[in-house]
């Protein structure tokens, strides 16, 4: 295939006028794509393509939101690519990937223009499958157009899972599609991200996953879509956690090696203790506000003050249990009554969040220090 060679530094890509028939048979999806009575089924991805199921991991989502996101977005685009006659169908580039190394061939003087191989196996569809899929189902209801159709593409090759995985964050986050909650899953995949930042993404993971873990699927890694319970954007308790591990950084790395499992367990019973004495609030969110994201922020920032009680610490080291903090924070038990939902707002008035965020905490701190 005829491609035009693009050199940036140390990075090589290609630019190819695709034939749209030939690329649509050449990629393959990581999400299903649904349309009128109609799907394109997701693409099997070995257990071992770490690229493929990260950006898969991305692409769906919780429970059946993503079928229907995708029937109206795919309809949109269908009716969008049937109603152009003159402008462009697919005016910007569709970004795709291979692991494998493509040989390319110079077409007379040229140093850019020259023939490019194709691949023995998939592309990996980088930015663009909602495109191609509106495209497949286009091809299925006009086979007579679809021959008439090229597709920009900008094809990499040869480059790690990690080349792609970082091209993935980069296109997403600069074009806003993936919300503040999505993106703290990257931040151990990319290799600009902060040492800090890589390990409190590591941390909140596991704060979400594990089945120990008192915050266990209560954070919303989707942002305002989601349909089920949650207590807590991903991103907010992220934030929170960021700036505990700053604060503290110099002890963690000398206390828990800086490993992600052992602060989630520092997190983790800390919040147990809590859960423990406030057992008759915790998790009733429709009469309390307790596990409400307001309180949860304060709550971390209130494990953010005891981190420097170095008995507490100690004591918690030696014994591996959430008991040395449910004994300091009993007092809260005291005022379970405040964090009533009625009457919740007046008793904490605010100007907004921040505002009242940092009341609950200082309401919370006053009561176990004095």
């Amino acid at each position: 295939m005829l491609a035009t060679r693009i050199r940036q530094k140390e990075g090589t890509f290609y630019f190819i006028a695709y034939n749209a028939a030939d690329l649509l048979d050449k990629v393959r999806f990581t999400s299903r794509y649904f349309f009128e009575g109609e799907e394109i089924a997701q693409g099997k991805i070995s257990e071992h393509d770490d690229v493929a199921q990260f950006i898969a991991g991305i692409e769906r989502s919780e429970k059946g939101f993503q079928r229907q996101l995708n029937r109206q977005k795919i309809k949109q685009i269908v009716n969008f690519y049937e109603t152009v006659v003159a402008q462009p169908m697919i005016p910007g580039t569709v970004l795709i990937f291979t692991d494998e190394t493509l040989r390319f061939q110079r077409a007379g003087e040229s140093e850019s223009v020259g023939h490019l191989s194709e691949p023995k196996g998939k592309y990996l569809i980088i930015d663009g499958q909602h495109r191609l899929a509106g495209l497949h189902f286009f091809r299925a209801k006009h086979p007579d157009q679809i021959a008439n159709v090229e597709v920009p593409c900008v094809l990499f090759d040869g480059r790690s899972g990690d080349f792609a995985t970082e091209m993935f964050v980069v296109i997403n986050s600069t074009h806003t599609r993936i919300n503040r909650s999505h993106l703290v899953d990257l931040y151990e995949k990319v290799s600009w991200e902060t040492p800090e930042k890589k390990f409190a993404a590591k941390v909140v993971n596991l704060l979400y996953a594990e089945d120990d873990s008192p915050l266990q699927y209560k954070i919303n890694r989707l942002g305002g879509r989601s349909k089920q319970e949650k207590w807590i954007l991903q991103s907010e308790v992220f934030n929170e956690l960021l700036k505990v591990v700053i604060a503290h950084k110099r002890w963690m790395e000398s206390h828990l090696g800086m490993k992600a499992e052992r602060c989630y367990a520092l997190v983790r019973d800390y919040l147990k203790g809590v859960k423990e004495v406030m057992e008759e609030v915790w998790g009733n969110n429709d009469r309390y506000m307790f596990t409400r994201d307001v309180t949860l922020k304060a709550l971390i920032r209130v494990l953010d003050d005891l981190i420097v009680d170095r008995k507490l610490i100690n004591d918690w080291d030696d014994q591996r249990s959430h008991k040395p903090f449910a004994e300091i924070v009993k007092p809260w038990a005291a005022l379970s009554k405040e964090f009533r939902a009625e009457g919740f707002y007046e008793r904490f008035a605010a100007k907004g969040q921040l505002e009242r965020v940092r009341k609950i905490h200082q309401r919370l701190l006053d009561a176990i220090v004095g």
